[in-house]
């Protein structure tokens, strides 16, 4: 917090905007903590509120923008890219359509609230062709909730924060203590969510030409191919493979209900 503190003081605007904007391409920078601090700088009078404000909106809503065309150039594919780091990019993926499927454009009111979320709103708004302007509209209300939010709360509890960086000045070995044994339960708890989710790949696939050689057979009879493309990327008149039936995959569970048990069902996706 005393080095944030420093770097805002003496590089201001610049170095905020360069935090929201990382924090809203995806890059794993603090956007949140940068704001609470520096809306605690502008209670001091070093900088100025609406200042925080309006360079924090701006930065976000940039990051967001060129997320949103790319998502709208290149659809899934990078949401793919965004979730890489994540132990389990299919689930990744599947929770940010979710949001939409169930909440619709009002997704990103409170997405940057969200972690994972916040990140992959953008590019799913644009890969499921949401207007540009519509886009703006929702996203400029919630990137302003988010950067007043924290620059409000910075410049409330100044007092407190500034009690907070006195503290860790007095006991700086104790704070660096506590951040090592927090980032060690970390990385134990990625690897064992990583070690988990590589259960799934152990989910059998077939080449798209190898299920064409196997419809075109007399196993055919036996087989029932599956349309599971998330809610935005569906349409009802779009292509499908023929004979295939259309499985919602956030209703899977009442879905599957009414599923043959004697024939080998095939899934597509996006």
């Amino acid at each position: 917090m005393d080095n944030l503190i420093s770097s805002i003081s003496h590089h201001g605007y610049l170095f905020l905007a360069a935090m929201c904007f990382a924090e809203a391409i995806g890059l794993p920078l603090p956007a949140a903590l940068a704001l609470l601090t520096a809306g605690a700088v502008a209670a001091y009078g070093d900088l100025h509120f609406y200042l925080v404000f309006g360079v924090g909106l701006l930065a976000m809503m940039a990051g967001d923008l060129i997320l949103y065309y790319m998502g709208r150039v290149s659809g899934w594919a990078l949401l793919g890219v965004l979730c890489r780091l994540s132990a389990n990019p299919e689930t990744c993926i599947l929770r940010s359509a979710e949001y939409f499927y169930r909440r619709g454009k009002q997704t990103l009111l409170f997405a940057k609230f969200i972690p994972g979320i916040n990140t992959m709103s953008p590019p799913l708004a644009g890969s499921m062709k949401m207007r540009p302007g519509q886009f703006l509209q929702f996203d400029t209300v919630g990137a302003a909730l988010y950067v007043g939010a924290y620059a409000v709360a910075g410049y409330l509890f100044s007092d407190f924060l500034r009690a907070i960086t006195r503290g860790l000045r007095s006991a700086g070995f104790v704070a660096e203590v506590i951040f090592g044994v927090a980032l060690a339960i970390y990385i134990v708890y990625r690897v064992w969510v990583y070690r988990k989710y590589r259960l799934l790949d152990v989910a059998p696939r077939i080449p798209a030409d190898e299920l064409a050689r196997r419809l075109a057979s007399d196993a055919a009879r036996n087989m029932l191919v599956a349309d599971v493309r998330s809610h935005g990327y569906y349409d009802a008149d779009s292509e499908r493979i023929a004979g295939s039936i259309r499985l919602e995959p956030n209703n899977l569970i009442e879905e599957v209900k009414n599923l043959p048990k004697d024939r080998e069902i095939y899934l597509y996706c996006t």
